[in-house]
């Protein structure tokens, strides 16, 4: 039959009791004078429900993890804001490894360093800013060998390469204890996703590969940002080549109407009016005609005015089409002739 002593282990787990309220039912049993035996039986009961209170809350944080790396592959799914995607990795890796700060560093490769990129919970400006050469302090070294380092006393660890800059802006955020692991495309490494504490703390075997996960989600979600620009990028010069295409079609049409349209006007005996009518119509604007003496033959939504002429006499004298404001002008004719039309609105057809 289950003891009393044993009962109060059990209320205090079904409650979520914290650890320090584990010790009462003992206190209790002495301060009443109780014998040695049922003291030694209560000390066992609180050994074994506080081994329990361990697996639940281990338990608890692995559902949590996994709650929080499947959110995260969703999230990758839905991709359309890398920078809203890359701070919600960050976010997540404070929370769940429950530090004072969590950032993320990505690799230049034009200046051959890597640079902040995305941080949570930090104050320094400075710290913000950071640019880590490949090798220096513990995220330039994680960023050059691919593998992930920790210290819990960073400030005072001589296995990496210190900087001054570097040094003064972690000092300036207060940071201790730091953990750094790899974003890793293939044998390519794009970043490196940090969480660190301002007090000394060592990293479990678990926090690295949570961190490990998350980081592994964040180059996922930095490619497909770069295949997506990549995609756009190709339907913009698919759609480009589409338009000319297009606009290229539209003027061989165009131009196939009009030698009809002449030809028709030529075996129907039609004269400078109605040549002038018909390429006013085509090339959606008015046109005027001069011949070799600068005389108006035929004008048609337009009248010859000096500005008219004088577009004219320029594409008359270069002996090729010329614009002038709104107005195209071109020299046409056999050789040896002089005749010179004037339009404006679309420029020549």
């Amino acid at each position: 039959m289950t003891s009393p002593s044993a009962v109060a282990f059990l209320e205090l787990l079904a409650r979520e009791a914290p650890s320090i309220e584990f010790e009462r039912p003992v206190l209790e049993a002495r301060t009443a004078g109780a014998p040695h035996k049922v003291i030694e039986e209560l000390e066992q009961a609180r050994t074994v429900a506080l081994r329990v209170r361990a697996l639940l809350d281990r338990r608890r944080r692995r559902e949590a993890e996994l709650s929080a790396l499947f959110d995260t592959a969703s999230d990758l799914a839905l991709l359309h804001d890398l920078d809203g995607m890359l701070e919600a990795i960050v976010r997540r890796a404070r929370k769940l490894l429950d530090t004072d700060v969590a950032y993320m560093t990505l690799h230049d490769e034009e200046r051959g360093d890597t640079y902040m990129r995305v941080t949570d919970g930090s104050v320094s400006a400075n710290f913000q800013s950071l640019r880590l050469p490949m090798g220096t302090g513990l995220g330039g070294l994680v960023a050059s060998k691919g593998t992930p380092y920790a210290s819990d006393n960073y400030p005072d660890d001589s296995r990496f390469q210190h900087a001054n800059d570097i040094d003064s802006a972690v000092a300036e955020e207060g940071l201790i204890a730091i953990l750094g692991v790899p974003m890793r495309l293939g044998a390519r490494i794009v970043g490196v996703l940090f969480a660190a504490n301002r007090s000394s703390r060592p990293f479990a075997r678990e926090d690295v590969t949570l961190l490990a996960s998350l980081a592994a989600h964040a180059a996922v979600a930095i490619d497909n940002a770069r295949l997506l620009e990549e995609t756009r990028a190709a339907l913009a010069e698919l759609s480009l080549a589409n338009k000319t295409s297009r606009e290229h079609s539209d003027a061989v049409e165009r131009a196939a109407e009009a030698h009809d349209r002449m030809a028709e006007l030529v075996l129907h005996g039609g004269d400078v009016g109605d040549l002038a009518a018909s390429v006013s119509e085509l090339l959606g604007g008015g046109l005027a005609i001069f011949d070799e003496d600068a005389r108006c033959l035929a004008a048609v939504g337009m009248t010859a005015t000096p500005s008219v002429e004088e577009a004219a006499n320029l594409a008359r004298g270069l002996g090729r089409t010329v614009q002038k404001g709104d107005l195209w002008a071109t020299a046409v004719g056999r050789p040896g002739e002089a005749q010179c039309r004037a339009g404006g609105g679309k420029g020549p057809g």
